[in-house]
């Protein structure tokens, strides 16, 4: 049984058992929600303690591998533009259909009341500064001090400019520095396995507190979360065949057709880097030169998971609905930036490795508690799945517009048999 199923399924009963010890002895929900709660909340501290190191390392080094790749040719720098723009668009484009999916299929209230309750441990949210002081505090005076503050915003741009300084180093230096953040990633990527071994027990303990708390609305709560962010994944799967169509100048029919193999692949594995050769084969079959995608595809794995800002500005929304929390242009545009780049330094991971870290930085940026993804990270699995189609398709459609408009190359599409 994969790591992903075992947390699925405790949170299931967790749930079942918070639910079952409400119905059948009430008198026992605070005494035994009292033992639970504080295992759950240690558990949500160790994956929050991991959040500054890890987001800090995959800035620096993603901004080293980007600078290092785009020096490789004309074809690599274009598909890194091309890249660095998608995730951006696709975090826009999430930004403003998650409110209307929302309006149109609002958080059931009772439930949202229930979990609201059932987190107790969740701070008061404080309202978004107005929009002079949100731009003053994105520049950290003490970046230190903004690391203790957990004031992810502007440690993020105080990261971002030191990332780009390290590129202007001696290649030496540079090497020295990237090879130190890099030890950081690897390391905070183990304590964030070695945290996430003990999440049976983790979400279980949060789990059965909401299931006591809030009922059996807990359960559609859920649901209706799942639902409304795969249906973001879903918009950016539909964005593949666009570009194909438009950028690329083929039938989406056509192209879809082509890389339902690769995209088989990718549901099963749920991992772009898995799914890489059967990407390679699918892009053979589209007429793509090897020149081509066997740069493109490559850094498009390592770097474009068109998705994941999407996604994850959507989680940000949600909870922001969940909560009742308002949102605000600039705090939603910050969202949206601060996704997109963090995304570009992301690692080919099971999306529970780099869940709370890539995840984290936007929520913050909207105002909205972090306590509810220590059990969203439970039900990532079908997210996940969602996630990585929308990465392997906006990767090859990527990529044959690329090809279309290198040197005049038109990638023409070779018939398949039916």
């Amino acid at each position: 049984m994969s790591q992903a199923t075992r947390i699925l399924l405790s949170l299931l009963l967790g749930l079942i058992a918070g639910i079952a010890t409400a119905a059948l002895a009430p008198g026992a929900v605070e005494p035994t929600a009292a033992i639970a709660e504080p295992i759950g909340n240690a558990w949500l501290a160790g994956l929050q303690m991991t959040v500054i190191p890890l987001v800090t390392a995959l800035l620096i080094t993603g901004v080293a591998q980007t600078a290092e790749a785009a020096s490789a040719g004309k074809v690599a720098a274009r598909g890194i533009a091309l890249f660095i723009t998608g995730v951006f668009v696709t975090g826009a484009i999430a930004a403003l259909v998650t409110p209307l999916i929302l309006d149109l299929f609002p958080v059931p209230a009772d439930a949202a009341a229930a979990l609201r309750g059932a987190l107790t441990g969740v701070a008061p949210v404080e309202p978004p500064p107005p929009l002079s002081k949100f731009f003053a505090t994105l520049v950290p005076t003490n970046v230190v001090a903004a690391a203790a503050s957990n004031a992810l915003l502007s440690l993020i741009v105080f990261t971002l400019a030191f990332a780009f300084a390290i590129t202007r180093l001696s290649a030496e230096s540079r090497d020295l520095l990237v090879r130190f953040f890099a030890a950081i990633r690897d390391a905070s990527l183990i304590l964030v396995e070695w945290v996430l071994k003990l999440a049976p027990i983790g979400v279980f303990a949060l789990a059965y507190v909401v299931g006591a708390r809030a009922g059996a609305a807990a359960l559609g709560a859920f649901v209706h979360y799942i639902l409304v962010v795969a249906a973001i994944g879903v918009v950016v799967i539909l964005l593949a065949y666009v570009l194909a169509g438009i950028g690329a100048g083929m039938s989406p029919l056509r192209f879809g057709r082509v890389i339902l193999p690769a995209q088989a692949v990718a549901a099963s594995t749920q991992s772009s880097l898995a799914t890489l050769p059967a990407m390679i084969e699918a892009a053979r079959a589209l007429g793509i030169r090897t020149e081509v995608s066997g740069v493109t595809l490559p850094i498009g794995v390592a770097m474009f998971r068109a998705t994941q800002p999407a996604m994850n500005v959507a989680i940000a929304v949600y909870i922001a609905y969940w909560f009742n929390v308002p949102i605000q242009p600039a705090n939603l545009a910050a969202a949206v930036a601060v996704a997109a780049l963090v995304s570009l330094g992301s690692v080919s991971l099971p999306a529970q490795l780099t869940f709370f870290a890539s995840v984290a930085p936007p929520c913050v940026a909207l105002g909205v508690p972090l306590a509810p993804l220590g059990l969203l990270i439970a039900v990532e699995t079908i997210p996940d799945i969602f996630r990585t189609l929308g990465n392997v398709s906006m990767n090859l459609a990527a990529t044959a517009t690329l090809a279309r408009h290198s040197d005049g190359i038109e990638p023409t599409l070779l018939e398949t048999p039916s």
